[in-house]
């Protein structure tokens, strides 16, 4: 299969187009729309939240990951990934690294391969997805294998302090996984300190808290209350851990 993640938003035609670019290479192609609204001309952070879902997807998915802000700039590579017997299809801005960084077994390759036509400003469609297409179809990557450790960054961060998305009920992710924390530590957000709990029916209604959400990261939420109005916080807000601390 093939899984979209970008921050096109779903008022675009911009999902419509990459899944017609994969059906026209590949008719029998089934295409899951992960998420659309990643976070807007951030690889860097938008590289965390990926990084969550590989393990939900069998072995050979293609993830076709645009979030994109460089498109056009000769410096910015494109580039196809595998980690862990997944492809990763997309921009090499950052987008890959945490992944890749989290991977046991990691090949890279700079995509050689263009299409006769390539817009200056969607390669998303024009170049991405086809490649998608083909890697889902079974063919090799079309590019040159490079080391990986001459694309990993390795300076950033293994885990990022601050909330990198919030969904259509207020909770709001950090770019924290839930094992690197003990289960007394307390996480200081937006002015409050909150506590670990397992799930939403411990707390009262209306009380936030911190909890282990289903793809290991931290997040932070409030029972039948939107966190992120509750706290004043959103993308971008700093969470500090205390471990055990009041």
């Amino acid at each position: 299969m093939i899984v979209l993640f970008t921050d096109f938003g779903t008022g675009s035609p911009y999902l419509g187009q990459m899944k017609g670019a994969i059906w026209r290479e590949h008719p029998g192609a089934l295409v899951v729309d992960l998420l659309a609204e990643a976070p807007a001309f951030d690889p860097r952070v938008s590289a965390y939240l990926l990084a969550a879902y590989p393990q939900d997807f069998p072995e050979g998915t293609v993830f076709l990951a645009v979030v994109d802000p460089g498109v056009g700039d000769p410096a910015r590579r494109p580039a196809v990934v595998r980690v862990d017997g997944r492809w990763f299809v997309g921009p090499d801005n950052g987008l890959f690294n945490v992944v890749a960084r989290r991977g046991h077994e990691v090949a890279w390759w700079d995509l050689t391969w263009r299409p006769a036509r390539l817009s200056a400003s969607f390669h998303g469609r024009d170049l991405f997805a086809p490649v998608a297409a083909r890697l889902d179809r079974g063919e090799p990557p079309p590019g040159e294998p490079v080391d990986p450790g001459r694309r990993i960054d390795r300076s950033w961060p293994e885990e990022l302090a601050q909330v990198i998305y919030v969904d259509a009920f207020g909770n709001c992710f950090t770019g924290l996984r839930a094992a690197a924390l003990s289960a007394q530590a307390v996480v200081e957000v937006g002015g409050r300190r909150l506590r670990r709990a397992r799930t939403f029916h411990e707390v009262p209604p209306g009380e936030p808290f911190w909890y282990e959400n289903a793809n290991g990261l931290v997040e932070l939420a409030a029972n039948r209350a939107r966190c992120d109005r509750l706290l004043g916080i959103g993308p971008g807000a700093p969470v500090r851990i205390l471990e055990g601390e009041p």
